[in-house]
């Protein structure tokens, strides 16, 4: 420790020695965990970063080190986790109070919600509501009050990401009822601020979830063309291409080509356009871009450049907290594959899908994964399609 913080010869630490000093400074003095602004960790950061360590490798550090101290026991999963001391004060206080909350307050939880939000595909969904409840119930009781304007708009943003993370994780604990409380609230929330792409992140993760848990394409077409009518009076390019991406899904499943095609034109108009800066910057890419091209082309029937767009998404999905969708991914490859006519193949992609799957418990890869196999039973009777079978009792349904 002395190399790195000598004031004449600072050597920056290499990447294994970063790891156990964010583990170090994340213990707070008084034996808990502190990683919000104003911590140990937070100036740890800093100072990586006053030494060159890049944004990426400083975000994976953080995640890494979020997983392992605040969520190895199950136990740390509280509000104190992801505020300083002085902020747990703060809110403490903006919470018999919340006329008088501060910027600097609502800084705070909007980085314990970003924090937790990277943690999806890395723990357990569970946990993650347990540490999302005392977010979310802050946010109730903060817009129960009447702040100035900023302060209010400000309060609207955080409280619009708790709500909307919320929900998705609701519904992957199939709590569907939750979820459409929890994305009503949020699409308020977001509806107060000044910029309707806020409105679209919201609308366009609800419609995913209501086709996923309803099988309602029409409810979920309404809901991603009123996305895109948002996104389209926003800021936000990146979310015009997703809301229009999504709409491309949607019609692509209801058969109507003529209306798919176009929307996913548009998507990658969108996406291709200078997005430095974007205020959704994080939340969509081109290679997310690319699976839905992929989906799009399987549901048209276009099975040679679908199976193209999804390895190419599923290879570019290389984060732990990117295992989620690389699940759903895999299981749209192998369900293109078997559509192309190559089931063995198909069955070893699923064996993929079903370790992810395992994993992280994700509510979409389960359903795919039980579409693929379905798709599978002319083979039943082959020792891969048994392998198959083995590994999908042995690890999810055991």
């Amino acid at each position: 420790m002395c190399r790195w913080e000598s004031p004449t010869r600072p050597t920056r630490p290499d990447e294994r020695y970063q790891v156990l000093l964010g583990y170090l400074y994340a213990r707070s003095p008084a034996g808990g965990v502190a990683l919000g602004s104003g911590s140990d960790f937070a100036y740890l950061l800093e100072a990586l970063a006053a030494f060159g360590v890049g944004e990426d490798r400083l975000r994976e550090l953080s995640e890494t080190i979020a997983r392992t101290v605040a969520f190895d026991t199950g136990r740390s999963t509280s509000l104190p986790a992801w505020l300083s001391p002085t902020l747990q004060a703060d809110l403490a206080g903006a919470l018999v109070d919340p006329d008088r909350v501060g910027e600097d307050c609502l800084v705070q939880l909007g980085h314990a919600v970003t924090t937790l939000a990277g943690q999806v595909g890395q723990v357990p969904f569970a946990r993650l509501q347990v540490g999302l409840a005392p977010l979310v119930e802050s946010c109730h009781r903060l817009r129960a009050g009447a702040q100035p304007a900023p302060v209010r708009q400000q309060l609207a943003a955080v409280a619009a990401d708790a709500f909307a993370l919320a929900a998705r994780v609701a519904f992957e604990l199939r709590d569907d009822q939750a979820a459409v409380a929890l994305y009503g609230q949020a699409t308020k929330a977001a509806g107060e601020l000044p910029d309707p792409w806020t409105v679209a992140a919201v609308l366009t993760s609800r419609a995913m979830v209501t086709y996923y848990a309803t099988a309602d394409l029409q409810a979920a077409r309404r809901l991603a063309d009123a996305a895109a009518r948002h996104a389209a009076a926003g800021s936000s390019v990146l979310m015009r291409a997703r809301a229009a991406a999504l709409q491309a899904e949607m019609a692509a499943r209801a058969g109507a080509d003529r209306r798919a095609l176009p929307a996913l034109k548009l998507a990658w108009h969108h996406a291709d356009a200078d997005t430095n800066g974007d205020p959704a910057s994080g939340r969509f890419s081109e290679d997310r871009l690319g699976g839905f091209e992929g989906v799009v082309r399987l549901h048209l029937g276009h099975v040679n450049s679908a199976q193209t767009h999804l390895e190419r998404c599923r290879d570019a999905l290389t984060r732990p907290r990117d295992r989620v969708q690389r699940a759903i991914v895999t299981a749209d490859l192998a369900l293109a594959r078997l559509r192309g006519g190559d089931p063995q193949t198909a069955a070893q992609d699923l064996h993929e899908c079903i370790s992810l799957t395992a994993a992280t418990r994700g509510r979409v890869a389960t359903q795919r994964i039980s579409q693929v196999r379905s798709a599978l039973n002319p083979w039943r009777h082959e020792p891969w399609v048994a392998e198959v079978d083995d590994h999908l009792h042995t690890v999810l349904l055991a």
